[in-house]
């Protein structure tokens, strides 16, 4: 991430400059993020081009340049956006009563961000842009773990912890979504059409545990069902071993 894309990050908490002479800009950031997203989430991130974002805005390529530097500062431009659309309450909104609703429901809309934005799983998160949708989403995971009771000291460690487990598995259903549209296949039919690699190549000998767990229905439903199902276990145990820690 450049410096120059600060300011385009933080640009609603810029205050106005003074009045400009000359013609008015046509264009708003807010506009052209705002194609760039629309074109990921129809066609994929690689379609979100300078060219054809300034094409969706009815501008040449060269005066979108004149908005945005660069290619990347746009995407770090559409990737904060997206975070911020989450709205999660802030320190001086209405929160959820307890602190662990306050985890489920960043959990239950990071996922759906990921569902709706799914080009979101192909855009490292390691470097993210330093914009106010990531510091929101910051907060309000810190406060949410400060409220749990745990010392200042492990708040931090906490809170990324429940970070990483809710992105990792919100990234995968972004995924499965990119890779449903791609293959026009789901998952549940992909391993439908493997049936026959049980039979032919599976062994029972040296997969003792994978089969003891197949025969007490360990494996039953569809993949999302069961994807579904470990997610609550592990954000469950995740949160009870929070509680258990301060206790």
């Amino acid at each position: 991430m450049s410096d120059r894309v600060l300011p385009l990050l933080w640009r609603h908490r810029t205050p106005p400059e003074a009045a400009r002479t000359g013609r008015r800009p046509r264009l708003s950031i807010d506009e052209v993020v705002a194609a760039g997203i629309a074109i990921a989430d129809t066609d994929g991130l690689e379609a979100a081009s300078m060219a054809k974002v300034a094409a969706r805005l009815g501008v040449g390529t060269m005066t979108l340049y004149t908005y945005v530097p660069s290619r990347a500062d746009l995407v770090d431009l559409m990737v904060d956006a997206v975070l911020g659309s989450r709205n999660l309450p802030g320190p001086h909104d209405p929160q959820p009563p307890d602190w662990r609703d306050r985890i489920h429901l960043y959990a239950d809309r990071t996922r759906a961000m990921y569902r709706a934005h799914p080009w979101l799983s192909q855009v490292s998160t390691i470097r993210p842009p330093l914009g106010p949708g990531m510091f929101r989403e910051r907060e309000y995971v810190l406060s949410a773990m400060e409220q749990a009771g745990l010392p200042l000291g492990r708040v931090n460690e906490a809170a990324l912890a429940i970070g990483m487990f809710v992105t990792a598995a919100a990234r995968q259903e972004g995924e499965n979504v990119l890779l449903h549209r791609a293959t026009g296949q789901s998952n549940d039919a992909w391993w439908q059409e493997r049936n026959r690699f049980w039979e032919d190549w599976f062994d029972v000998e040296q997969h003792p545990v994978m089969t003891r767990v197949w025969e007490a229905g360990g494996f039953g439903g569809g993949t999302e069902e069961q994807a579904e199902a470990a997610f609550a276990y592990g954000l469950r145990l995740m949160l009870a071993g929070i509680a258990g820690s301060v206790e």
